[in-house]
């Protein structure tokens, strides 16, 4: 189902990326990470320096240098793959295969980002006394969202998505568990920051658990968008904030509780600017863009 403009106004700005693909010379471009280019040579980038959104494209003159979105959209299902899978409340999804390149790329992140975080770990006693913290979006970055993306088209709706959401429907991205609980069981304390609203904590905490997440998932741990006028962040009410006004807002204001932010991981650029982010890793998600 496509949402409508008032739909898209009152929730997330979603904007598809299949429909702003750019092409250059090496390879196709997704949320400004060159996927031929890092798969030919083998690198998979993990830390992001000052992350900014991706460019906008300037018009192009004629019609046929645009990329066919349909061609598009079945370069990203082939770099996903597919498994067909009934979930509970949702019926038939399909989810990511677990052999697919994107399995192949998200296992080598999680790699360098452990071997970041055992040295980053070695060397804390250097820092001051505040007690190390891990930020995870959640979003594509610790629970996948493909079957919902496939379901829907790519094009988001802030109703069937809300199913999707309550019923816990969105399994763990490849690995993220293993690596989540391994990260709080050697002196991190993990954090999960995401742009959902405060109606869905509970489905969204239960979805976490379910999928593998041992961490803490309370309101001290979990932090998402309230109604509700924030005593920390400048802007008036946190559904109103941008997310670059919310996301290192929030993390600022975790560092003020006696924390310092050791890496944020996040599939948007977005989740990642702003600051008090530490080492940052940027996942893959060639399926939209979130400014």
């Amino acid at each position: 189902m496509t949402a409508t403009s008032q739909e898209l106004k009152n929730h997330r700005w979603r904007v598809p990326l299949v429909a702003g693909t750019l092409i250059a010379a090496s390879g196709l471009i997704f949320g400004g990470v060159n996927v031929a280019s890092a798969h030919d040579s083998g690198h998979k980038p993990t830390h992001v320096s000052n992350p900014t959104p991706a460019p906008s494209a300037p018009a192009p003159v004629h019609g046929d240098a645009i990329p066919n979105v349909t061609t598009v959209e079945s370069q990203v299902k082939a770099y996903y793959g597919s498994v067909a899978a009934t979930e509970l409340g949702v019926g038939t999804v399909t989810l990511p295969s677990p052999t697919s390149n994107y399995a192949k790329e998200i296992e080598g992140l999680e790699r360098q980002a452990k071997l970041y975080l055992k040295n980053a770990i070695k060397h804390a006693g250097s820092h001051s006394a505040a007690k190390p913290a891990l930020v995870f979006d959640v979003d594509d970055t610790t629970l996948n969202t493909y079957d919902y993306e496939v379901f829907s088209s790519f094009a988001y709706n802030p109703t069937t998505n809300a199913q999707f959401v309550n019923a816990g429907a969105f399994p763990a991205v490849f690995g993220m568990p293993a690596l989540v609980n391994w990260a709080s069981t050697h002196g991190y304390t993990v954090f999960f920051l995401t742009g959902r609203p405060e109606a869905q904590r509970d489905a969204t905490a239960a979805n976490l658990s379910a999928a593998g997440y041992t961490v803490p998932t309370d309101a001290a741990h979990l932090y998402l968008k309230q109604s509700a006028p924030s005593t920390y962040l400048s802007c008036v009410a946190v559904t109103t904030c941008t997310t670059i006004e919310y996301k290192p807002g929030t993390r600022a204001y975790i560092e003020s509780q006696g924390y310092r932010v050791v890496a944020d991981f996040g599939d948007q650029f977005s989740d990642l600017d702003g600051g008090h982010a530490g080492h940052q890793v940027k996942l893959p998600n060639p399926m939209y863009y979130l400014p």
